[in-house]
């Protein structure tokens, strides 16, 4: 049967050209998984030049109650590595409560997959 190469070829060829998906979805993913303080998913969505900072990323607001995100909304600029994100994370210290306004954040492409990789300058 001939068919059988050349399934399995095209398949591999599709998988090969798969869209990386959306920068920007993988920038939200990320800030949740932060507020959330989900480890796991925090390691799945680090760049491997970030992965030192694991630990601190999954526990920044680890001692804080009341940690939300409120309005966010993050769209790639145009065909750059850079995410640009407005909305804020809101935080309960004690009873003060602080803001802390989302920026723009660097992604890169590793393994097929969008990465979250730092803060862009």
């Amino acid at each position: 049967m001939r068919i059988a190469p050349m399934t399995l070829l095209l398949a591999l060829f599709l998988v090969a050209c798969a869209d990386a998906g959306d920068p920007a979805e993988t920038v939200e993913k990320y800030i949740q998984a932060k507020v959330e303080g989900d480890a796991i998913q925090i390691r799945a969505l680090l760049c491997s030049e970030m992965e030192s900072v694991l630990e601190r990323e999954s526990r920044t607001f680890e001692s804080v109650s009341g940690v939300s995100i409120e309005g966010m909304d993050c769209q790639q600029e145009g065909e750059s590595s850079v995410v640009r994100c407005q909305g804020k994370i809101i935080a309960l210290y004690g009873t003060e409560e602080t803001e802390f306004p989302l920026v723009s954040y660097r992604v890169v492409e590793e393994d097929g997959e969008w990465r979250w990789c730092g803060e862009a300058p």
